[in-house]
């Protein structure tokens, strides 16, 4: 089983310990051909392509002028340093070894620039979300630049797993770039609602926390099987079978 998140926008790279350790990027070329097209965007260009303030647009420019796709070890473990809600439900910083090693072999993160990340890969600091029509040689958005890269090292990587389900806990926008037909693992995907005068919705912050939750979950019970999930009981979550499907799995609480 492989379960899949989404980064966050918001970057925590202060270094929890030197003792944690910390892997190369798989997808260095990629993440280094890119790096050499975003250095080259003005602030004026990032504002347009982000739809962000000035302010931010000069920030992220600056970081995109300070990464050095060379420097392969520098930066900090992906799972980390990113800091989002989904990433308050993980709460990376406080496994242990052992399950930061279980979740280095079960959990990937989706990125813009950096493609398929393990927990422990090192990232330095960037924003550049999936969904941003960056123009490169492959096409006119990221999804193009990735292309079927990001499904073939998903179908790699489940190599070997006693079950090779991929757990879709990311957004839309960062699994669209998961390519279907590249892909050759079943995919669920957990949806979490809050029930409220007999109706069920989706609230965003609960949502994504939730889904870092469930990661957490199953890295801490070492959880080898997609449907084990469904015990998922976080929070005051509960798997609600009869409104489930096969591939859609609805908790609420």
């Amino acid at each position: 089983m492989l379960i899949v998140l989404s980064p966050a926008k918001r970057l925590d790279f202060s270094d929890p310990s030197p003792d944690i350790p910390a892997t190369r990027l798989r997808m260095a070329e990629d993440m280094a051909n890119l790096v050499r097209t975003a250095k080259r965007q003005t602030r004026a260009d990032l504002r347009r392509l982000m739809g962000i303030s000035e302010d931010l647009a000069q920030l992220n420019r600056d970081r995109f002028q300070a990464i050095d796709p060379e420097a392969l070890d520098t930066g900090v473990q992906a799972a980390l340093a990113f800091a989002g809600d989904v990433y308050q439900g993980l709460d990376a910083r406080t496994l242990d070894e052992s399950a930061l090693a279980f979740a280095q072999d079960h959990l990937r993160i989706l990125s813009g620039l950096y493609g398929l990340l393990r927990p422990l890969d090192r990232i330095q600091p960037y924003r550049l979300e999936m969904g941003t029509r960056l123009k490169t040689r492959r096409g006119s958005s990221l999804y193009d630049f990735w292309g079927d890269r990001i499904s073939k090292q998903l179908n790699v990587d489940a190599e070997g797993h006693v079950d090779r389900t991929l757990v879709n806990l990311a957004s839309q926008e960062y699994f669209g770039a998961v390519d279907a037909k590249a892909l050759s693992l079943p995919v669920v995907t957990p949806h979490f609602r809050e029930e409220k005068d007999g109706e069920t919705r989706i609230v965003s912050f609960f949502a994504k926390k939730a889904r870092g939750a469930m990661a957490r979950f199953a890295v801490e019970a070492r959880i080898e099987t997609a449907s084990d999930l469904k015990d998922f009981d976080q929070d005051g979550y509960r798997f609600q079978k009869a409104a489930s499907t096969e591939t859609d799995w609805i908790f609420t609480r």
